[in-house]
């Protein structure tokens, strides 16, 4: 292509691969903001569909091969990967790479593995190409209007993007929830965990569901009066929002509550797998997130369930408890859990920035999730604050302020685990964040037998109270 022609061709700021409902609304976006964009799908139905649906005035078009998109460019060329993680981005890549000029940017914005972007980083570096893994969250209202944009890895890179990055993420008190979020593979590490966390919220909202609504009665009307008013209070949340508003849909084949008719079968893969998988490799302790992925995986097995429940003639009895105070109790108990939940993904950002020397801003990754993004809450204005009084903080359990909260609510929590597992209510988030704190809290553990069991049988070693050092007995 000759200079005269690339002056001719070139001039859209921003190109965006894969069209699909995140792709086009982030697209959709940036020309909300003045840039002018273009966008690559295969199926031209997607490009035209992209084309109608942008503003009036709007500079938007979308091409069916990657060299238009590409010859359409500004230099640096800047553009975006929004395609199923895998396979599927290093086979964009390589489709790209013959049709870049050295110091262009590639960006991928889909859920990736940080160990494939990291790889992707290396690989393009050696080619002159900035690549950078980059974590959005919001779902397709978010990408339309303001999501939580998660960037990490090639600084140079991310320097030249963040204009854009910042006129199209959300806004909170005028800040753009978007920040450069560490090297590396940071930004994928990030969105990894911020799912992590996202799985845990949802299983311990699903857990107050079912004491609710199995255990006191509720029907679908009071359900949502409930979390509609808790929505207004300290634990205003986008999970809590939204839970309320399922409560209220009706499904359009049968007119019942379309939350009654969808089976009670999940699975769990991706970002909250990994993120369990994450946390024993580092290791440290994510019990929370751990136990939502695998109540997700046990719902899958409806099959063995539905024998079990013919075995064992299972029952979970009515909740035998005032239901006001019920209510309260479980308000409380949730918005304990949730924060432990909160404590133990940030903890483990903490000590995955130090173990890969990703150097991740834990406040900013705070502030960046306050809003656009799935776990966006009103708790993260208190983390902000403990981060800021010390940045170093390994855990936003040992923050004074968070303390406080802890022990206010802390009975609460304790009184509906009991009741639930005393009216065989499988309360596994809960539990799991109770067991966590109560062993984060404990400066003597149990563990010290086992020390010597795994020396006894296997001469492990173990250490001493009054000494360093490691020992051997022969028993």
């Amino acid at each position: 292509m000759t200079d005269k022609q690339e002056t001719k061709n070139n001039q859209f700021d921003f190109g965006m691969i894969g069209l699909g409902v995140m792709g086009s609304n982030l697209l959709l976006n940036m020309a909300d903001h003045g840039f002018k964009v273009i966008g690559f799908d295969k199926n031209p139905e997607k490009t035209k569909l992209l084309e109608s649906s942008a503003k009036e005035g709007a500079s938007v078009s979308g091409v069916n091969t990657l060299a238009e998109m590409i010859s359409a460019l500004l230099p640096p060329r800047k553009l975006m990967m929004l395609v199923p993680a895998g396979k599927p981005v290093d086979d964009v890549i390589n489709d790209l790479i013959p049709l870049m000029q050295h110091g262009d940017i590639i960006i991928d914005g889909g859920n990736s593995h940080y160990t494939d972007t990291l790889r992707r980083i290396n690989f393009l570096k050696e080619k002159e190409l900035h690549f950078m893994g980059i974590g959005i969250s919001g779902g397709e209202q978010g990408a339309r209007l303001g999501p939580s944009i998660m960037p990490g890895g090639d600084v140079e890179a991310y320097n030249t993007v963040a204009p854009l990055l910042q006129s199209v993420a959300a806004k909170v008190d005028g800040k753009p929830c978007v920040a450069y979020l560490g090297k590396d593979a940071a930004g994928h590490y990030v969105k990894m965990v911020h799912n992590g966390i996202e799985y845990a919220i949802m299983q311990l909202i699903s857990e107050c569901y079912d004491l609710l609504h199995y255990g006191l009665g509720m029907n679908n009307e009071e359900l949502h009066a409930i979390f509609d008013e808790w929505n207004k209070g300290e634990m205003r949340s986008f999970l809590i929002e939204i839970t309320a508003d399922v409560f209220t849909r009706k499904d359009d084949k049968t007119g019942n509550y379309l939350v009654d008719m969808i089976l009670d079968k999940a699975g769990a893969k991706g970002t909250g797998k990994w993120t369990s998988q994450e946390g024993l490799d580092l290791p440290m302790p994510v019990p929370s997130i751990d136990m939502a992925v695998m109540m997700r995986t046990l719902s899958s097995l409806r099959a063995e369930r539905i024998k079990a429940h013919n075995l064992y003639g299972s029952v979970t009895n009515k909740i035998e408890m005032d239901k006001e105070t019920f209510v309260m109790e479980l308000h409380d108990a949730l918005y304990l859990a949730t924060i432990i939940s909160y404590a133990q993904g940030l903890a483990m950002l903490s000590q995955a920035s130090k173990e890969m020397e990703m150097e991740i801003p834990i406040n900013e990754v705070v502030n960046v999730w306050k809003g656009g993004c799935i776990i966006r809450s009103e708790l993260l204005p208190i983390f902000s604050a403990a981060y800021s009084k010390n940045p170093a903080l390994e855990n936003l359990l040992l923050d004074s302020e968070v303390a406080s909260i802890v022990k206010q609510k802390i009975l609460s929590l304790q009184h509906i685990v009991m009741n639930a597992a005393s009216s065989n209510y499988p309360l596994a988030g809960m539990m799991a964040s109770l067991n966590y704190l109560n062993a984060y809290c404990r400066n003597s553990l149990p563990t010290n037998l086992i020390q010597a069991q795994r020396d006894y049988f296997g001469a492990h070693t173990y250490q001493r109270v009054d000494g360093e050092g490691s020992f051997h007995t022969e028993w």
